[in-house]
C-alpha cells in the first residue's frame, strides 16, 4: 500500500512539473515570415545605386552591396573597373566546396597567358590593405550580446556583420555567408579588386583581418553557391569550358532608372531585426525542444526584399 502511494505521489508531482513546464513555455514563437509581416516601412532602406554591383550571369542576376565606410580605396577601384567594364566577359574561375567562389580573369591563373592579362584601364594594381578600419564611434552599430570566439565585440552596422576591438581600436567586416573580399597574392597590396570571392560555405572567420572584405551578396548568392566544384586544386577550374563567363558587372548608378534593382534591406538598427534576432536566439517552438539561447553572428542573415512586389 505504501509502495503504491509513493508511485502514484511520484506520478502526480510527474505530471504537475510536466504541466507547469508547459505552462511556462511560450505557446509560440514567432517566424521570420511572420515578423517581417508586421515591419514597418521605415525599418527597410534602399541600397545606394553607386554601393550596388549588378552582376549578370548564364544562371541569374546576382547583387552585391559595397561598403565603403569600412575598404574605401578598394570600393572606389572596384567602382572604376565596373563603370569601365572590366569585368565584362570575365569569368568565374574557382568554386571550392564549403568555402569561397572567386572571379576574375582567366589570365590571372598560375598557368595563364599573362600576355592576355586584361587591361585594368583606370583602376589601380595595388592598393594598401584594407583589412580592418579605426573604431569610429559615430558608426552605427547594434551589438549582439552572445559574444564572439574571434573578437571582443560583434554585431551589425550598416548592414554587414562587423567586429570590433575598441582597446586597439579596430573595427572589421567578418566572413560570413554571402560576403565579398578581395583576392590577393602573398603581397598584402596585391588585392585590387580585379579579382572578388563570395563565401559560399562556413564562415572563414580566420581570414578575417587577413583579406580586404568590401560588400556583401544582397540576391543571387545561390547562383554563386550552386555551380559545379572546381576540380584543381584550392578549387579551380582545370579546363576552359567548365568556367562561367560573366555576362557584365555595372553599378546600379549607371543603369537607366527603370532597369535598377528595387530591393530593399531591412535596417538592422529596427526593432523588426533585433526580433528576428531574438526569435533565433529563443526557438522555442514545437519542433525545437531544447533552444540554445544564443545565436553566433554569420548565424544571423539580414533580409532583402523586393520593393515591386509590395504594391
Amino acid at each position: 500500500m505504501l509502495l503504491r502511494h509513493c508511485l502514484a505521489l511520484a506520478l502526480a508531482v510527474s505530471l504537475s512539473a510536466t504541466v507547469a513546464a508547459d505552462e511556462a513555455k511560450p505557446a509560440h514563437t514567432p517566424s521570420p515570415k511572420e515578423l517581417l509581416a508586421k515591419s514597418q516601412p521605415q525599418e527597410w532602406r534602399t541600397p545606394d545605386p553607386q554601393n550596388l554591383l549588378v552582376m549578370q550571369l548564364p544562371q541569374g542576376r546576382v547583387l552585391i552591396e559595397l561598403a565603403p565606410d569600412f575598404a574605401p580605396l578598394h570600393v572606389a577601384n572596384i567602382r572604376t573597373m565596373a563603370h569601365e567594364h572590366y569585368y565584362d566577359g570575365l569569368a568565374i574561375v574557382r568554386v571550392h566546396d564549403n568555402f569561397v567562389t572567386q572571379w576574375g580573369d582567366p589570365a590571372s591563373d598560375d598557368n595563364g597567358d599573362k600576355s592576355k592579362l586584361k587591361s585594368l584601364g583606370s583602376a589601380k594594381d595595388k592598393l594598401p590593405p584594407e583589412y580592418t578600419r579605426p573604431y569610429d564611434a559615430k558608426l552605427p552599430f547594434t551589438a549582439l550580446k552572445d559574444g564572439d570566439f574571434y573578437a571582443p565585440e560583434v554585431g551589425f552596422s550598416e548592414g554587414f556583420p562587423v567586429a570590433r576591438d575598441q582597446a586597439n581600436h579596430q573595427e572589421w567586416l567578418t566572413h560570413c555567408y554571402g560576403m565579398v573580399g578581395v583576392g590577393r597574392d602573398i603581397d598584402p597590396e596585391t588585392g585590387s579588386g580585379s579579382e572578388l570571392y563570395a563565401v559560399i560555405g562556413q564562415a572563414p572567420r580566420a581570414l578575417d583581418r587577413n583579406i580586404a572584405v568590401v560588400g556583401r551578396v544582397l540576391q543571387g548568392v545561390e547562383y554563386l553557391s550552386g555551380l559545379p566544384r572546381g576540380t584543381g586544386p584550392l578549387g579551380f577550374y582545370e579546363q576552359p569550358d567548365q568556367r562561367i563567363a560573366i555576362g557584365s558587372v555595372r553599378l546600379a548608378a549607371d543603369l537607366p532608372a527603370d532597369q535598377r534593382p528595387a530591393i530593399q534591406v531591412l535596417r538592422t538598427d529596427s526593432a523588426t531585426f533585433a526580433a528576428l534576432v531574438d526569435a533565433k536566439r529563443n526557438r522555442l517552438d514545437d519542433f525545437y525542444r531544447f533552444p540554445v539561447h544564443k545565436v553566433d553572428l554569420c548565424s544571423v542573415s539580414i533580409p532583402v526584399r523586393d520593393a515591386k512586389t509590395l504594391h
